[in-house]
């Protein structure tokens, strides 16, 4: 039986770990070649996961799955991308899904531009550079899926009196970056539209505690306000095959799940239990 994503090729940024690691995974389990995108090739000196472990992980599926090696907030290496996967890939990439992203968190009252740039690079000049660089060879197959990971920081907060979790107003650059991408996303999808690309963003409704989050925020959240690794990654690879008339949104993953009635698998395509959810 032919998997869903046979023949198709992808790129996935920020595939050493996380949700990057887990869509990777999903989308070679069923059937697509892919290209992993990140800094960490091998052993990060703080963070579990690295390039060459989700390669490793994922072989067993039998697609092919190549290494880019990139550090996405410098505009030289970016810029190198989606040139070498096509190399390595052996032909145009039909799924970007922009997942790699930087967070600081600190307060605007002494946020240091260094870090603002930092921000923006990573998560909105980043996506957009990448976009950019794999439409031309969309358009020319008549088809693509560009899915871009946002977040629920996007969301202004509503008052006086103001309420929030930790930490706070801390996460307002990260958040702004992600409303940007949003609004980015939406505008390539509509000057899209009409011709097979489709381009959607996709945000956790509760977190999802990869490596990285459960740094920034895994002592200060509760169970309640957690979804699994698998639910997102349902999420983002429904949008890597969703119709073509299914653009320009930004999406919830929990929600986007209900709307669709669909089947929440684990990371190797089988069906996942209930239980398995929580």
């Amino acid at each position: 039986m032919a998997r869903r994503f046979d023949g198709r090729r992808a790129l996935v940024t920020g595939s050493s770990r996380g949700i990057g690691a887990g869509v990777a995974e999903r989308l070679a389990a069923e059937g697509a070649d892919v290209a992993l995108v990140a800094r960490t090739l091998g052993t990060h000196a703080t963070l579990p996961g690295s390039l060459e472990e989700t390669a490793a992980r994922i072989a067993k599926y039998g697609t092919k799955v190549e290494i880019v090696v990139a550090d996405l907030t410098d505009e030289q290496q970016r810029d190198t991308v989606v040139p070498v996967a096509i190399e390595k890939l052996g032909g145009t990439v039909d799924i970007l899904v922009n997942n790699a992203a930087a967070a600081i968190y600190q307060p605007l009252s002494d946020y240091p531009l260094r870090r603002r740039r930092l921000m923006f690079e990573a998560n909105v000049h980043a996506p957009l550079d990448l976009m950019q660089a794999v439409v031309p060879g969309m358009l020319a197959n008549g088809y693509g899926w560009i899915v871009n990971v946002s977040s629920g920081t996007v969301k202004p907060w509503q008052g006086p009196p103001f309420t929030w979790v930790e930490p706070g107003t801390a996460m307002t650059v990260y958040g702004a970056s992600k409303a940007a991408l949003n609004r980015l996303s939406n505008g390539m999808g509509v000057e899209l539209y009409g011709q097979g690309v489709r381009v959607n963003t996709v945000q956790p409704r509760a977190a999802v505690l990869s490596e990285g989050a459960r740094v920034l925020v895994g002592e200060t959240i509760r169970p309640d306000q957690v979804e699994s690794m698998e639910q997102m990654v349902e999420a983002v690879t429904a949008l890597c095959d969703c119709d073509a008339e299914f653009t320009a949104r930004s999406c919830v993953s929990l929600d986007l799940i209900d709307e669709w009635s669909l089947t929440v698998r684990g990371l190797d395509g089988t069906a996942l239990r209930t239980e398995e959810l929580a």
